[in-house]
Parts: structure tokens; C-alpha cells; sequence
């Protein structure tokens, strides 16, 4: 999905949007170009929804047509909460799940990675970014790419980062596996998500 300069997008919507721009370097880099307005405007109702639409669908990299699809999928879903079923949609996709994993530092490179055939979902090779993966299907490395440079100094990588709650992961194996749905507690919402259906519901 063709973003657009990125240092652009992440100061207008916020560093969380793209990995890279999660740094001590992208902050100071934001303080050092802040100007203050002489004369500071409110933004609208409207922009206030756009902007946090903007977030949670650049975050995971998801065009806009599929995104709003698994909108219209989250308010289909009668007796569940939208938000609850939206975050859990965009979380339980497959190249997310390989992020989380720890396997690729960014969520784009998760989405190369399986589309390049180095991923299988219960034995199978995936090719599809956008496969949604359920509780106890196991997420591992396919056995001809774990000698790939993709893969080297993972072991310290994943030293480094801790595990979502929702996720396990076997190390001798390479391979991990969804244990439970993931909540707004144990994968933080790229925004708010309350306002992208009060977008979309305009």
C-alpha cells in the first residue's frame, strides 16, 4: 500500500503509525521543527474522526476499501461490541500476527515476508497478508527460509521484545501459535476507534 512520505504522515497522525518513526531521533526531530501558530485552531468534529481513521488504517497498512470492509464487518456482527470486533479483525491478520511474533521489525516487512511465501499457517505456505489467523493455529517460519538472512539475530531480537499475552512462541521450532483473542489490553489500538465508526457512520 503506497503511503506517501512517511516523516510527513507520522507528524501529522503521530509516530505510532509507522515502526521506523517510534525513535528517539523522530522525536527530536519533531521538537526541533515545531512552530508554534500564531493563531491556533480547534479541529472539527469531523477532522478529529479523519485523523484517527487516518491512524488506525495507515498503522496496520490496509487500503481504504479493505478497511472498510472490516468495518462494515464489525458493525455486522450482532451481540459483539464494533470496537472490540474491529481491533480484533485488524489484530488477528496474518502479517500482523508475524509482527507481533517478532519475526519482522516492521509491519510492512511482515507483509513481504509472507507474501514471499517464507510463512506457513498450520503447515501450509500463506501467501496472503490479509489470511486471518484463529485461536490455536500455528504461525511458523517455512523450514527452507530459517536459514534466510531475514532471520538472522532473530534469537536476540526476540530476547529483546516481550511476547503479547495473547501469543506463544516455540524457539526450537520457529514456529508460534494464537492462544487467545487479542483485547485492547494485551494489543494497545492504534487509535480511537470509537470515532472511525462515528467516521463512517456520517
Amino acid at each position: 500500500m503506497k503511503t506517501g512520505p512517511r516523516y510527513k504522515i507520522a507528524k501529522r497522525l503521530g509516530a505510532s503509525v509507522f515502526e521506523k518513526t517510534q525513535t528517539q531521533k523522530f522525536a527530536i526531530a519533531m521538537e526541533r521543527g515545531a512552530r508554534p501558530r500564531s493563531r491556533p485552531r480547534g479541529a472539527s468534529e469531523y477532522g478529529k474522526q479523519l485523523l484517527e481513521k487516518q491512524k488506525v488504517r495507515i498503522t496496520y497498512g490496509i487500503p481504504e476499501r479493505q478497511f472498510r470492509k472490516y468495518v462494515a464487518l464489525a458493525l455486522a456482527r450482532r451481540g459483539a461490541n464494533p470496537s472490540e470486533t474491529l481491533h480484533r479483525l485488524l489484530e488477528l491478520r496474518l502479517d500482523n500476527v508475524v509482527y507481533r511474533l517478532g519475526l519482522a521489525k516492521t509491519r510492512r516487512g511482515a507483509r513481504q515476508m509472507v507474501s514471499h511465501g517464507h510463512v506457513t499457517v498450520d503447515g501450509r505456505k500463506s501467501t496472503t497478508p490479509s489470511q486471518m489467523v484463529r485461536i490455536g493455529d500455528r504461525i511458523a517460519v517455512r523450514e527452507g527460509s530459517r536459514t534466510s538472512a531475514l532471520f538472522a539475530g532473530f534469537a536476540e531480537r526476540f530476547a529483546e521484545t516481550p511476547l503479547p499475552s495473547w501469543l506463544s512462541w516455540n524457539p526450537n521450532e520457529m514456529a508460534g501459535a494464537v492462544s487467545e483473542f487479542p483485547t485492547m489490553e494485551s494489543a494497545s489500538p492504534a487509535g480511537d476507534i470509537g470515532m472511525v465508526f462515528s467516521f463512517y457512520s456520517r
